[in-house]
């Protein structure tokens, strides 16, 4: 059950950013599985991998080539291609090479993308096969298509688009994400793809989508659990008729800023609200910490407890399991006499304690809605931290216990 999120809105086309599905047949027959994205040539491209040490193929892959000339991204979904050691390497880069011959450039300038089961053989044929189809269908207006393609156990396909004005002419930051399960991210997301017409350098563009990232998809989890092939791509096209950007400064960079920011954040909380069995959509947000660390050890001490995301799921006010994450979050010297909460705006919690005010009633109210807010005062410092998560229902588990089945 996706919370709050309805049909792809308006996904605008980037000018020199061309997308392509076709049918592989990886997991069923005539499942659209297999995406190709190409970038006009000159397009300066950005990335963040996970940092999960048994990262797959593809990711190895792509981390090594994505600081050159790539003008293709190849994404087959329905098998990770991780846990696959030497063999998954190869199988990779012969997809790469297939359509790096295809497309007629270097195999280095193909970087490869995977999602799906651990620890299965890369069914290379049957990728190869669909390649031809899947550069036939490149298309600039493709990413509603493309969208569906990249999906797993998603529910509902997750894009964005924002568009501004330079000195009069547009320009346009669409993107795709994909991811429901294995989500806490780690300096990105399952697979996200964004792509801008405007000329960008790369160094910029690699802080900027490093401060989306941190922003957006490192600020949602669904089961704590970081996936072996997150990847999140930003690519700047240069198409569009406005002087390249090379500062962090200026009109320019600001509105580009603002625009990829809502991007990142819109397709972040879109994998959030499809999570596995989720029929809450849930933020926690800490104030008061006397650094950021803090605030995120206590935000994910909380959005991760089984037992308050089991409550959540039940819509039971169960306030002693929030304050029992909170305690156990790590924070040196934690004053607890200090520390207020709230659900919604019902505080359930007033210097360490139960808030005069509360009654059970007003809790139970809060917590049988489908979006609620749990906010945390620390009383310490000025850092604030948001996390965007889910509960945990009876379909997360049977999702997960079938999903090889």
């Amino acid at each position: 059950m996706a919370v709050g999120l309805g049909p792809l809105s308006t996904l605008h086309p980037v000018p020199g950013f061309e997308l392509g599905i076709a049918s592989a047949g990886i997991k069923r027959p005539g499942r659209k599985d297999v995406v190709v994205m190409r970038c006009a040539e000159g397009s300066s491209v950005a990335g963040v991998f996970t940092l999960n040490a048994f990262c797959a193929a593809p990711v190895i892959i792509a981390r090594q080539r994505f600081a050159g000339p790539v003008r293709y991204l190849l994404t087959n979904t329905g098998n990770a291609n991780a846990g696959t050691g030497q063999p998954g390497l190869a199988a990779a880069e012969r997809t790469t090479k297939t359509l790096a011959t295809l497309a007629s450039v270097g195999e280095e300038a193909v970087l490869p993308f995977s999602t799906g089961v651990i620890g299965e053989p890369l069914p290379v044929e049957k990728i190869e096969a669909a390649l031809p189809a899947a550069l036939a269908d490149l298309a600039e207006d493709n990413w509603a298509a493309a969208a569906t393609g990249i999906m797993t156990t998603d529910t509902l396909p997750k894009g964005a688009s924002r568009q501004f004005q330079v000195d009069g002419t547009t320009v346009t930051v669409t993107g795709i994400s994909k991811g429901a399960g294995m989500i806490k991210p780690n300096m990105a997301t399952m697979l996200g793809y964004v792509a801008t017409d405007a000329k960008v350098a790369r160094g910029l563009l690699q802080d900027l989508l490093a401060d989306a990232a941190n922003r957006s998809f490192n600020r949602i989890t669904i089961d704590g659990d970081t996936s072996t092939n997150d990847c999140c791509m930003l690519v700047a096209t240069g198409q569009a008729a406005v002087a390249e950007i090379a500062q962090p400064s200026g009109a320019a960079f600001e509105q580009l800023r603002e625009a990829v920011f809502a991007v990142f954040a819109e397709l972040a909380q879109a994998i959030v609200r499809d999570g596995e069995g989720a029929t809450k959509f849930v933020t926690v947000q800490v104030n008061g910490g006397g650094n950021a660390q803090e605030c995120l050890d206590v935000g994910y001490a909380v959005a991760h407890s089984p037992l308050i995301k089991t409550a959540l799921f039940a819509s039971d006010p169960n306030w002693g399991r929030i304050l029992a994450a909170v305690g156990r979050a790590g924070v040196p010297q934690l004053d607890v006499s200090l520390i207020d909460v709230f659900l919604g705006g019902v505080q359930i919690c007033q210097q360490g304690g139960r808030a005069a005010t509360y009654t059970e009633e007003q809790g139970a109210r809060v917590m049988a809605q489908a979006e609620i807010e749990i906010r945390i005062e620390l009383g310490r410092g000025s850092h604030s931290e948001t996390i965007w998560t889910t509960d945990l229902s009876h379909d997360y588990v049977k999702i997960n216990a079938e999903y090889r089945t």
